[in-house]
């Protein structure tokens, strides 16, 4: 019945009084399916994400109960995910299910290393990513609680408040009172973790619960498969990396050294290795992480950082030739041109086309929000414009905010 019930796809959530249609399947587990649901309220369009929980073993909510309380006592940092709130489902066959309503967010770090094509990351999203989620961990273990399971189909992207975010928290507990037998994912499990897990499969006790350390070693991990671009399961479970992880680290930023400048190369490896000390009493805390001589160098992003990540603002290359940025009645011609293509995909705030450098050229549009500029960008990439292809990227809000127009790395 528990199968029959995870493979029926809800078509229509009533949540608060109002009726939410499902639009996708984000992902589904053992106890729990993710959506995409939107509803129509005073004209304007919402959207959001709803964790629907199925009935335990025994019947309870157990699951369900355990997360709202971590994501209730958590909420209010940037970096975390924000509950809106928590409803009943009833579904045609009389069934009811709890539900949480989430803050719908974007592309995971796991989509991004599938897109990465084994080439790693620019050093700009590394660090992003490596700040955000410190910054979350550094807030959660403050307040006692231990993620448990961090991995990169954990952290995702919001598009409207342009940082990473962590998501479930299913596996997580309060430091010293541990009510998980096995957390973690295979591949980003800390060894502490790992001799926990065995120990519980084969029903002995170990001495203590686990620590928020186990958080550090999962960030190392992910933060070497940003770096490499390639999956490092395998490579972890060698007897290599059991003898010498540190090597094998040296070895990963040597064999990719040629591609990156190489200061910031060393901290960010030193970073890295100081998450994956098989002693969690030797492992970085978040906090001292956050002080990495790592964090202090400004990176530009590549354009291909802009493409994967989405923002409000969009922005547009290939379209405006130098020689009509110095006629004004041409000018005004391209900005009212630009702004009335550009209104067909949502409402836009301003419009900005930069007559000198940086940015000379380049057509900047800030829609009302992300899913507006995502519309806008997937439905003008290879259009053309007085006979030229348009490429459309995204461009951080915080940066066009302050009239930061910088250069993209290529």
């Amino acid at each position: 019945m528990a199968a029959k019930t995870m493979a029926m796809k809800p078509v229509l959530f009533e949540i608060f009084g109002e009726m939410w249609k499902v639009q996708a399947r984000l992902g589904q587990g053992g106890s729990a399916s993710v959506y995409r649901v939107s509803s129509v309220s005073s004209g304007r369009a919402s959207s959001a994400a709803v964790k629907e929980f199925q009935a335990d073993a025994q019947g309870g909510d157990y699951g369900y109960l355990k997360e709202r309380a971590v994501l209730e006592d958590i909420q209010g940092h940037k970096n975390i995910v924000t509950l809106y709130g928590v409803f009943t489902h009833h579904n045609p066959v009389g069934i009811a299910t709890r539900c949480l309503l989430l803050e719908l967010l974007d592309v995971s770090v796991s989509e991004l290393l599938v897109r990465a094509s084994n080439q790693g990351h620019s050093m700009w999203l590394i660090q992003h990513c490596a700040r955000d989620v410190l910054e979350a961990l550094c807030f959660l273990h403050r307040e006692g609680y231990v993620h448990a399971d961090l991995k990169p189909r954990n952290i995702l992207w919001s598009p409207d408040d342009e940082c990473f975010k962590l998501i479930d928290f299913g596996l997580s507990f309060k430091e010293g009172h541990q009510d998980v037998k096995y957390i973690q994912t295979d591949g980003y499990r800390a060894p502490e973790a790992e001799l926990q897990n065995s120990l519980a499969k084969a029903g002995l006790e170990g001495n203590s619960g686990c620590t928020t350390a186990v958080d550090l070693w999962s960030l190392g991990i992910i933060l070497l498969e940003m770096f490499s671009g390639i999956k490092l399961k395998e490579t972890i479970k060698s007897q290599e990396w059991k003898n010498n992880s540190a090597a094998i680290v040296d070895h990963i930023f040597s064999s990719n050294s040629v591609v990156y400048p190489a200061i910031p190369v060393y901290h960010l490896r030193d970073l890295i290795k100081s998450m994956l000390h098989n002693n969690p009493n030797r492992r970085s805390t978040a906090e001292a992480a956050l002080i990495s001589p790592f964090f202090s160098i400004p990176f530009a992003p590549h354009i291909e950082d802009l493409v994967m990540l989405p923002t409000p603002i969009l922005r547009l290359l290939n379209v405006i030739d130098d020689c009509h940025l110095h006629n004004d009645d041409e000018y005004e011609e391209i900005m009212e041109d630009m702004r009335e293509e550009c209104q067909k995909y949502g409402s836009v705030i301003s419009l900005l086309i930069p007559k000198e450098n940086p940015g000379k050229g380049q057509v900047f549009v800030e829609y009302a929000n992300a899913g507006d500029s995502k519309e806008a960008q997937r439905l003008l990439t290879g259009r053309t414009f007085d006979g030229k292809f348009v490429v459309a990227t995204f461009y951080p809000l915080s940066a066009y905010k302050r009239g930061y127009l910088y250069q993209t790395v290529q």
